[in-house]
Protein backbone atom coordinates (compact mmCIF):
# COMPACT_ATOMS: atom_id res chain seq x y z
CA UNK A 1 0.00 0.00 0.00
CA UNK A 2 2.87 2.64 1.19
CA UNK A 3 4.02 2.03 -2.36
CA UNK A 4 1.28 2.41 -4.19
CA UNK A 5 1.31 5.70 -2.62
CA UNK A 6 4.38 6.76 -3.36
CA UNK A 7 3.32 5.91 -7.39
CA UNK A 8 0.58 7.69 -7.24
CA UNK A 9 1.77 10.68 -5.26
CA UNK A 10 4.79 10.71 -8.74
CA UNK A 11 1.91 10.63 -11.09
CA UNK A 12 0.05 13.12 -9.55
CA UNK A 13 3.10 15.60 -9.32
CA UNK A 14 3.73 14.62 -13.25
CA UNK A 15 0.29 15.03 -13.96
CA UNK A 16 0.30 18.74 -12.93
CA UNK A 17 3.76 19.96 -13.22
CA UNK A 18 6.30 19.48 -10.58
CA UNK A 19 9.15 22.00 -11.40
CA UNK A 20 11.87 19.47 -10.74
CA UNK A 21 10.73 16.84 -12.68
CA UNK A 22 11.22 18.60 -15.98
CA UNK A 23 15.28 18.91 -15.67
CA UNK A 24 16.98 16.94 -18.08
CA UNK A 25 20.30 15.64 -16.80
CA UNK A 26 23.11 15.14 -19.53
CA UNK A 27 26.72 13.05 -19.35
CA UNK A 28 29.28 15.51 -19.19
CA UNK A 29 27.23 17.66 -16.25
CA UNK A 30 26.51 20.73 -18.08
CA UNK A 31 23.48 23.12 -16.46
CA UNK A 32 19.51 22.17 -16.80
CA UNK A 33 16.44 23.77 -16.31
CA UNK A 34 13.77 22.63 -14.26
CA UNK A 35 10.87 25.35 -15.29
CA UNK A 36 9.07 25.44 -17.88
CA UNK A 37 7.22 27.98 -20.16
CA UNK A 38 4.32 26.38 -21.81
CA UNK A 39 3.71 26.74 -25.60
CA UNK A 40 1.47 24.87 -28.08
CA UNK A 41 3.25 23.33 -31.54
CA UNK A 42 2.32 23.81 -34.35
CA UNK A 43 3.50 22.49 -36.37
CA UNK A 44 6.07 22.31 -39.65
CA UNK A 45 4.73 26.25 -41.63
CA UNK A 46 7.87 26.12 -44.18
CA UNK A 47 9.41 22.98 -44.96
CA UNK A 48 13.02 22.69 -47.19
CA UNK A 49 13.69 21.57 -50.86
CA UNK A 50 11.40 23.71 -52.98
CA UNK A 51 13.37 27.27 -53.04
CA UNK A 52 13.75 28.93 -56.38
CA UNK A 53 17.22 27.67 -57.40
CA UNK A 54 18.00 24.84 -55.08
CA UNK A 55 18.46 27.20 -52.41
CA UNK A 56 17.57 25.07 -49.73
CA UNK A 57 17.50 21.87 -51.45
CA UNK A 58 19.54 19.86 -48.27
CA UNK A 59 17.68 22.42 -45.42
CA UNK A 60 15.78 25.27 -43.97
CA UNK A 61 16.78 26.75 -40.32
CA UNK A 62 17.59 29.45 -38.53
CA UNK A 63 14.04 30.99 -38.65
CA UNK A 64 14.55 35.14 -38.18
CA UNK A 65 10.79 36.90 -38.26
CA UNK A 66 10.73 40.43 -38.63
CA UNK A 67 6.49 42.32 -39.56
CA UNK A 68 6.63 45.15 -41.92
CA UNK A 69 3.24 46.84 -42.78
CA UNK A 70 1.30 43.86 -41.52
CA UNK A 71 3.41 41.26 -43.66
CA UNK A 72 5.66 38.91 -42.39
CA UNK A 73 9.42 38.25 -43.65
CA UNK A 74 11.24 35.06 -42.73
CA UNK A 75 15.16 35.00 -43.48
CA UNK A 76 16.03 31.72 -42.91
CA UNK A 77 19.07 29.76 -43.45
CA UNK A 78 19.41 27.61 -47.32
CA UNK A 79 21.24 24.80 -47.44
CA UNK A 80 21.78 24.61 -51.39
CA UNK A 81 23.65 23.01 -54.09
CA UNK A 82 26.76 25.76 -53.56
CA UNK A 83 26.30 26.21 -49.62
CA UNK A 84 24.16 27.74 -47.04
CA UNK A 85 22.73 31.26 -48.00
CA UNK A 86 20.17 33.57 -46.59
CA UNK A 87 16.89 32.70 -47.93
CA UNK A 88 13.24 35.00 -47.47
CA UNK A 89 10.21 33.90 -47.82
CA UNK A 90 6.89 36.50 -46.99
CA UNK A 91 3.38 35.45 -45.28
CA UNK A 92 0.48 37.32 -44.29
CA UNK A 93 -0.37 34.46 -41.47
CA UNK A 94 3.21 33.03 -40.69
CA UNK A 95 1.96 29.54 -41.44
CA UNK A 96 1.45 29.55 -45.54
CA UNK A 97 5.35 31.38 -46.85
CA UNK A 98 5.82 32.29 -50.22
CA UNK A 99 9.73 31.30 -50.91
CA UNK A 100 12.07 34.42 -52.78
CA UNK A 101 14.73 32.66 -52.78
CA UNK A 102 18.39 33.57 -51.53
CA UNK A 103 19.14 37.19 -51.09
CA UNK A 104 22.46 36.98 -50.08
CA UNK A 105 25.39 35.69 -52.40
CA UNK A 106 28.74 33.46 -51.52
CA UNK A 107 31.70 36.08 -51.14
CA UNK A 108 34.23 35.74 -53.46
CA UNK A 109 37.35 33.69 -52.57
CA UNK A 110 39.48 34.85 -49.68
CA UNK A 111 36.22 36.81 -48.57
CA UNK A 112 34.93 35.96 -45.27
CA UNK A 113 31.45 34.85 -46.41
CA UNK A 114 33.07 32.85 -49.14
CA UNK A 115 32.04 29.39 -48.11
CA UNK A 116 28.36 30.75 -46.40
CA UNK A 117 26.72 34.11 -45.94
CA UNK A 118 23.67 32.81 -43.35
CA UNK A 119 21.79 33.49 -40.00
CA UNK A 120 20.50 37.48 -41.09
CA UNK A 121 19.75 39.53 -38.25
CA UNK A 122 18.11 43.53 -39.69
CA UNK A 123 17.22 46.55 -38.41
CA UNK A 124 15.27 49.99 -39.56
CA UNK A 125 17.14 53.32 -38.60
CA UNK A 126 16.71 56.22 -40.49
CA UNK A 127 15.02 54.97 -43.78
CA UNK A 128 17.71 52.24 -44.21
CA UNK A 129 17.71 48.42 -43.16
CA UNK A 130 20.81 47.38 -41.34
CA UNK A 131 22.12 43.95 -41.73
CA UNK A 132 24.14 41.84 -39.64
CA UNK A 133 24.76 38.26 -41.23
CA UNK A 134 27.53 35.41 -39.73
CA UNK A 135 30.20 34.75 -42.27
CA UNK A 136 32.51 31.92 -42.54
CA UNK A 137 35.02 30.98 -45.41
CA UNK A 138 35.21 27.37 -43.96
CA UNK A 139 33.14 24.61 -43.95
CA UNK A 140 32.38 20.48 -43.93
CA UNK A 141 32.97 18.87 -47.91
CA UNK A 142 30.12 18.68 -50.18
CA UNK A 143 27.32 18.11 -50.08
CA UNK A 144 26.31 19.33 -46.98
CA UNK A 145 28.66 22.31 -46.40
CA UNK A 146 27.97 22.99 -42.88
CA UNK A 147 29.87 26.52 -41.50
CA UNK A 148 32.23 25.73 -39.83
CA UNK A 149 34.48 27.81 -37.30
CA UNK A 150 35.45 31.00 -37.53
CA UNK A 151 31.77 32.01 -37.35
CA UNK A 152 32.22 36.19 -38.11
CA UNK A 153 29.83 38.89 -38.65
CA UNK A 154 29.25 40.62 -41.60
CA UNK A 155 27.02 43.93 -42.70
CA UNK A 156 24.81 44.52 -45.33
CA UNK A 157 22.11 47.17 -46.02
CA UNK A 158 18.95 47.98 -48.14
CA UNK A 159 16.42 50.66 -48.73
CA UNK A 160 13.71 47.64 -48.38
CA UNK A 161 13.50 44.65 -46.01
CA UNK A 162 13.10 42.87 -49.35
CA UNK A 163 16.50 44.11 -51.02
CA UNK A 164 18.32 44.17 -53.05
CA UNK A 165 20.76 43.54 -50.17
CA UNK A 166 24.60 45.19 -50.70
CA UNK A 167 27.22 43.87 -48.22
CA UNK A 168 29.66 46.33 -46.41
CA UNK A 169 32.81 44.44 -46.54
CA UNK A 170 34.80 48.03 -45.36
CA UNK A 171 32.44 47.50 -41.88
CA UNK A 172 33.38 45.61 -39.34
CA UNK A 173 31.18 45.32 -36.40
CA UNK A 174 33.39 43.00 -34.45
CA UNK A 175 35.66 39.91 -34.38
CA UNK A 176 36.79 37.10 -32.25
CA UNK A 177 39.24 38.07 -29.72
CA UNK A 178 42.13 35.32 -28.24
CA UNK A 179 41.85 34.38 -24.75
CA UNK A 180 37.71 35.44 -24.46
CA UNK A 181 34.21 33.63 -24.57
CA UNK A 182 34.47 34.60 -28.18
CA UNK A 183 37.40 33.04 -29.75
CA UNK A 184 35.88 31.17 -32.22
CA UNK A 185 32.43 32.29 -32.98
CA UNK A 186 31.09 36.15 -33.10
CA UNK A 187 27.83 35.62 -35.07
CA UNK A 188 25.43 38.22 -35.18
CA UNK A 189 21.99 37.99 -32.58
CA UNK A 190 19.06 40.04 -31.66
CA UNK A 191 19.33 44.03 -31.99
CA UNK A 192 17.54 46.54 -30.00
CA UNK A 193 18.28 50.32 -29.61
CA UNK A 194 18.10 51.06 -25.70
CA UNK A 195 18.38 54.33 -24.17
CA UNK A 196 19.80 55.83 -27.17
CA UNK A 197 22.15 53.00 -28.14
CA UNK A 198 21.90 49.81 -30.44
CA UNK A 199 22.59 46.50 -28.32
CA UNK A 200 22.91 43.41 -30.05
CA UNK A 201 22.95 39.64 -28.30
CA UNK A 202 25.70 37.88 -30.67
CA UNK A 203 26.77 34.20 -29.92
CA UNK A 204 30.42 33.49 -28.47
CA UNK A 205 31.95 30.50 -28.28
CA UNK A 206 35.11 29.29 -27.33
CA UNK A 207 37.11 25.77 -27.49
CA UNK A 208 39.53 23.97 -24.94
CA UNK A 209 40.76 20.69 -24.57
CA UNK A 210 37.34 20.12 -22.89
CA UNK A 211 35.19 21.10 -26.19
CA UNK A 212 33.45 23.84 -27.55
CA UNK A 213 31.58 26.56 -24.70
CA UNK A 214 29.10 28.26 -26.26
CA UNK A 215 27.15 31.64 -24.54
CA UNK A 216 26.18 35.04 -25.74
CA UNK A 217 27.30 38.35 -25.08
CA UNK A 218 25.84 42.07 -25.34
CA UNK A 219 27.83 44.27 -28.28
CA UNK A 220 26.65 47.90 -28.01
CA UNK A 221 27.49 51.08 -30.31
CA UNK A 222 25.29 54.14 -31.61
CA UNK A 223 26.58 53.93 -35.13
CA UNK A 224 25.12 50.67 -37.29
CA UNK A 225 27.96 51.41 -39.61
CA UNK A 226 30.16 51.40 -37.34
CA UNK A 227 32.52 49.77 -34.99
CA UNK A 228 30.64 47.38 -31.91
CA UNK A 229 32.10 47.15 -28.24
CA UNK A 230 31.77 43.94 -26.42
CA UNK A 231 31.23 43.97 -22.72
CA UNK A 232 34.06 41.47 -21.45
CA UNK A 233 31.85 39.31 -19.87
CA UNK A 234 29.21 37.12 -20.88
CA UNK A 235 25.55 37.29 -20.23
CA UNK A 236 25.72 33.63 -19.36
CA UNK A 237 28.72 30.99 -17.92
CA UNK A 238 30.02 29.20 -20.99
CA UNK A 239 28.71 26.34 -19.50
CA UNK A 240 25.34 26.84 -20.01
CA UNK A 241 25.68 25.97 -23.53
CA UNK A 242 23.00 28.35 -25.71
CA UNK A 243 23.57 30.03 -28.83
CA UNK A 244 21.84 32.63 -30.70
CA UNK A 245 19.32 34.57 -29.64
CA UNK A 246 15.40 36.16 -29.80
CA UNK A 247 14.72 38.90 -27.68
CA UNK A 248 11.00 39.94 -26.33
CA UNK A 249 9.99 43.01 -23.96
CA UNK A 250 6.58 42.20 -22.30
CA UNK A 251 5.52 45.44 -21.11
CA UNK A 252 2.78 44.77 -18.81
CA UNK A 253 5.28 42.63 -16.54
CA UNK A 254 8.34 44.90 -17.92
CA UNK A 255 10.25 42.07 -17.93
CA UNK A 256 13.16 41.02 -20.68
CA UNK A 257 12.89 37.80 -22.24
CA UNK A 258 15.52 36.11 -24.52
CA UNK A 259 15.10 32.84 -26.10
CA UNK A 260 17.73 30.54 -27.17
CA UNK A 261 18.63 27.34 -28.90
CA UNK A 262 20.53 25.01 -26.29
CA UNK A 263 23.41 22.46 -26.78
CA UNK A 264 22.18 19.12 -25.13
CA UNK A 265 24.68 16.49 -25.19
CA UNK A 266 24.09 12.02 -25.06
CA UNK A 267 26.37 9.41 -25.59
CA UNK A 268 24.68 8.05 -28.60
CA UNK A 269 24.67 11.59 -30.63
CA UNK A 270 27.15 14.05 -29.33
CA UNK A 271 26.62 17.20 -29.09
CA UNK A 272 23.12 18.69 -31.02
CA UNK A 273 20.65 21.29 -30.68
CA UNK A 274 18.34 19.59 -28.23
CA UNK A 275 15.80 22.26 -27.12
CA UNK A 276 14.78 26.09 -26.89
CA UNK A 277 15.05 27.93 -23.80
CA UNK A 278 14.12 31.20 -22.40
CA UNK A 279 15.55 33.68 -19.84
CA UNK A 280 14.34 36.47 -18.13
CA UNK A 281 15.41 39.73 -16.62
CA UNK A 282 14.08 43.02 -15.15
CA UNK A 283 17.29 44.52 -16.25
CA UNK A 284 18.21 44.18 -19.85
CA UNK A 285 22.01 44.79 -18.62
CA UNK A 286 22.37 41.82 -16.90
CA UNK A 287 20.92 38.50 -16.78
CA UNK A 288 21.27 35.45 -14.60
CA UNK A 289 21.20 31.83 -15.43
CA UNK A 290 19.05 31.03 -12.54
CA UNK A 291 15.69 32.23 -14.01
CA UNK A 292 15.64 30.12 -17.05
CA UNK A 293 12.93 27.62 -18.15
CA UNK A 294 12.32 24.89 -21.01
CA UNK A 295 10.20 26.11 -23.88
CA UNK A 296 10.36 23.22 -26.56
CA UNK A 297 12.11 20.33 -26.77
CA UNK A 298 10.70 16.67 -27.75
CA UNK A 299 8.53 16.20 -25.07
CA UNK A 300 6.12 19.30 -26.53
CA UNK A 301 7.17 19.52 -30.05
CA UNK A 302 4.91 17.18 -31.83
CA UNK A 303 7.10 16.46 -34.99
CA UNK A 304 11.29 16.99 -33.73
CA UNK A 305 11.98 14.61 -31.69
CA UNK A 306 15.82 14.69 -31.92
CA UNK A 307 17.45 18.35 -33.10
CA UNK A 308 15.05 21.42 -32.22
CA UNK A 309 17.18 24.29 -33.23
CA UNK A 310 17.24 28.28 -33.16
CA UNK A 311 13.93 30.22 -31.89
CA UNK A 312 12.69 33.61 -33.25
CA UNK A 313 9.74 35.32 -31.61
CA UNK A 314 7.69 37.60 -32.54
CA UNK A 315 4.24 39.06 -30.78
CA UNK A 316 0.41 38.70 -32.38
CA UNK A 317 -2.15 39.85 -30.70
CA UNK A 318 -2.25 38.06 -27.09
CA UNK A 319 -0.14 35.61 -28.25
CA UNK A 320 3.66 35.24 -28.72
CA UNK A 321 4.31 33.36 -32.10
CA UNK A 322 7.75 31.60 -31.78
CA UNK A 323 9.15 30.01 -35.10
CA UNK A 324 11.94 27.48 -34.97
CA UNK A 325 13.71 24.72 -36.68
CA UNK A 326 14.08 20.95 -36.51
CA UNK A 327 14.15 17.38 -38.01
CA UNK A 328 11.27 15.33 -38.36
CA UNK A 329 11.79 11.95 -36.56
CA UNK A 330 14.03 11.73 -33.99
CA UNK A 331 17.42 12.92 -35.89
CA UNK A 332 19.79 15.17 -34.73
CA UNK A 333 21.54 15.95 -37.83
CA UNK A 334 22.15 19.80 -38.81
CA UNK A 335 20.85 18.80 -42.33
CA UNK A 336 16.85 18.22 -43.85
CA UNK A 337 15.88 20.70 -41.42
CA UNK A 338 12.08 22.61 -42.09
CA UNK A 339 10.94 25.57 -40.05
CA UNK A 340 7.87 25.05 -37.08
CA UNK A 341 5.29 27.48 -35.60
CA UNK A 342 4.64 27.01 -31.74
CA UNK A 343 2.33 29.70 -29.87
CA UNK A 344 2.99 31.18 -26.36
CA UNK A 345 -0.33 33.18 -24.30
CA UNK A 346 0.76 36.46 -23.18
CA UNK A 347 1.58 37.42 -20.15
CA UNK A 348 4.11 34.81 -20.37
CA UNK A 349 3.96 32.66 -17.26
CA UNK A 350 7.15 30.76 -15.86
CA UNK A 351 5.67 27.14 -14.39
Amino acid sequence: MKQRKITLAILVICCFGSLKLYAQHYIDGRPSASLRLQCTDEGVVLRHGNGADSCDTFGAREAIVNEVDNKYYLFYDGAGKDGWRACLAESDDLKNWNKKGAILALGDPGKSDSKSASAPWVIKSDGVWHMFYLGTPHTTPAPDRIPAFPYLTMKAQAKSIKGPWIKQYDVTPFVEKANSFYTVTSSPGFIVKVNGEFLQFFSGASEDANGTKRTLGLARTKNLNGSWNIDPKPLFPPTEQVENSSVFFEQATKTWYLFTNHIGITKENGEYTDAIWVYWTKDIYHWSEKNKAVVLDKSNCTWAKGAIGMPTVIKVGNRLAMLYDGVEGTSTSHMGRDIGLAWIQLPLKIQ
